[in-house]
């Protein structure tokens, strides 16, 4: 067991001859950092009965803090001294890598370029089975070679696969909430546009609806002017680009054509 596995309990005073075999674990550890150098002795710890693992600075490059740990042991009642296991071990001022993150919280939004797929998962919580689908004949069935009947057409699945609702899965009641946070901390009424704004998206002619539940909140704006043409924005969010905030200005009317009533014009 190295130094650098705390698991194990370490008693208090090392063994004494493992403590003193600082030479054979020097070589140890020497024939480990071949061909680089290896530093000067950092001390003992104890692991355990009879177990001590020697330190010394490494010089290996790139590996700045690290240390070359020998642990040392010793059977009952042996006076010989056998090394164990020799490593590479971080120090307390080591450079370490950043804990490993899996690649789906790596993830950001404009990751994903053309040709790549981006899998989910079977229990993603932003999704929800679309319908079940238990009315369905087992493949290769006598029921699924015959002609369904009246009642086999009215089924749920008909009916979902005629309205376009046949998905495997749709959205769930949190994949909804966490889309509609997203989309009204980009485009909702506390940003500064919308701050600012004369009027909010609910009066403005080029608010495109959508369908469903989120009909009641968002939109999709259609207004080439607007920052937020082709997203999704909140009825409460504005811009100066709304349809009723300003009236375009009228051109000037020409002047009256003056007459002159008191002259007289040649023939």
């Amino acid at each position: 067991m190295s130094a650098g596995m705390p698991s194990r309990t370490r008693s208090r005073t090392p063994d004494r001859l493992c403590a003193e075999a600082v030479e054979l674990a020097r070589e140890a550890a020497a024939e480990a950092a071949r061909p680089h150098p290896l530093g000067p002795y950092l001390g003992a710890v104890a692991e355990g009965d009879r177990l001590v693992t020697h330190l010394f600075a490494s010089e290996e490059p790139g590996y700045p803090g690290w240390r070359w740990g020998v642990t040392v042991a010793r059977a009952s009642r042996a006076r010989y001294v056998t090394v164990d296991e020799v490593a590479l071990i971080p120090g307390p001022d080591a450079l370490l890598a950043p804990e490993w993150v899996p690649w789906s919280e790596r993830l950001r939004p404009g990751d994903l370029g053309p040709g790549d797929l981006l899998p989910t998962d079977s229990d993603d919580p932003r999704l929800e089975p679309g319908y079940s689908g238990q009315d369905e004949p087992p493949p290769n069935s006598v029921a699924a070679d015959d002609d369904p009947g009246p009642e086999q057409r009215g089924a749920v699945a008909d009916v979902a696969r005629e309205l376009g609702l046949d998905r495997p899965r749709v959205l769930s009641w949190f994949g909804l909430r966490e889309a509609a946070d997203r989309w009204e901390e980009r485009f909702g009424p506390d940003t500064p546009m919308a701050q600012a704004a004369p009027a909010s998206c609910q009066t403005c002619g080029f608010l495109v609806p959508l369908a469903g539940s989120l009909r009641q909140a968002f939109g999709v704006c259609a207004n080439e002017y607007s920052p937020a043409d082709g997203r999704v924005v909140s009825l409460a969010y504005g811009c100066g680009a709304h349809s009723e905030a300003a009236e375009m200005p009228k051109p000037p009317a020409p002047a009256p054509p003056v007459i002159d009533h008191m002259g007289a014009d040649p023939l």
